[in-house]
């Protein structure tokens, strides 16, 4: 058996290790340059973190450093916006009520498509598109785009959706670029920027996506109420019956609250 000298000995290079290796990692994080502080060469997954109700939470990235690689995820403004976005993997009948609340309230809206809605709902794509959305790129097979390395397998995931889009519509797609499950790399970002995109995040959503388990209107109102905030980027899913009962209330309620609805062609200026 070690002595009880070895046993500290050896407890104590491991502290000092560990010491070194930690205070090594700290110091190159705080060392680090400027534009690189916050967005970081590595995969993410876009996160939010909540402060205060009612004000712009905050980023994995904030909105100047975003702006770099022509990517949003709010706007810094005091005035009452929102921007809508949709994103949308498949029709099962709640698109259309959607819509219905959308031109009740003649608010604008982005809807962010992969390639099975195209393939499979054209008509629906029509009618966003005639009543004066915008449809925006999801990609095509809805991928971990944080995984693809080149710019040619990047810009594929796109073009498909781009010439289905043009094949439905006519007309050559908006490049508006949502990351699937909102990860993304600097390289992403860089890669969509050199394709013509923008790249849109969110400031607000809530867990809507699990088909069978949807949220109830009070919960769906406890979060989307609470958080709402003046530039922020909405995020809900198509495929959410709960979305679809309430957007009508909801978007009433927000208008209650002093807000008004802008596209985000508005956002970036165009």
């Amino acid at each position: 058996m070690p002595s009880r000298n070895k046993i500290f000995k050896t407890a104590g290079v491991i502290l000092l290790f560990s010491i070194a290796f930690f205070g090594g990692r700290l110091a190159a994080a705080r060392f680090a340059p400027a534009d690189s502080a916050r967005i970081v060469p590595a995969p993410e997954n876009w996160g939010l973190g909540f402060q205060e109700d009612g004000k712009l939470p905050t980023g994995n990235a904030t909105i100047d450093e975003l702006k770099k690689y022509d990517a949003y995820y709010a706007e810094d403004t005091q005035e009452k916006v929102l921007y809508l976005t949709f994103d949308c993997g498949y029709e099962n009948g709640n698109i259309e009520p959607m819509l219905d609340a959308l031109k009740k309230h003649k608010a604008p809206a982005t809807f962010f498509v992969v390639g099975n809605l195209l393939s499979t709902s054209p008509d629906i794509i029509k009618r966003i598109n005639k009543e004066g959305h915008t449809v925006g790129n999801h990609t095509y097979h809805h991928p971990d785009m944080s995984s693809i390395s080149t710019k040619d397998a990047f810009d594929k995931e796109l073009k498909g959706v781009e010439d289905l889009y043009k094949e439905i519509t006519g007309e050559a797609m908006t490049k508006y670029y949502r990351p699937p499950q909102g990860k993304y790399s600097i390289e992403n970002l860089q890669m969509a920027k050199d394709l013509g995109y923008h790249t849109f995040f969110w400031s607000l959503a809530y867990v809507d996506w699990i088909e069978d388990e949807q949220p109830s209107k009070e919960e769906a109102f406890d979060k989307l109420l609470t958080r709402i905030h003046p530039g922020a980027i909405v995020l809900l899913h198509s495929t959410s019956k709960t979305n679809a009962e309430i957007l009508d209330e909801l978007l009433t309620k927000w208008e209650e609250m002093g807000y008004t609805f802008k596209s985000l062609d508005q956002l970036i200026g165009k």
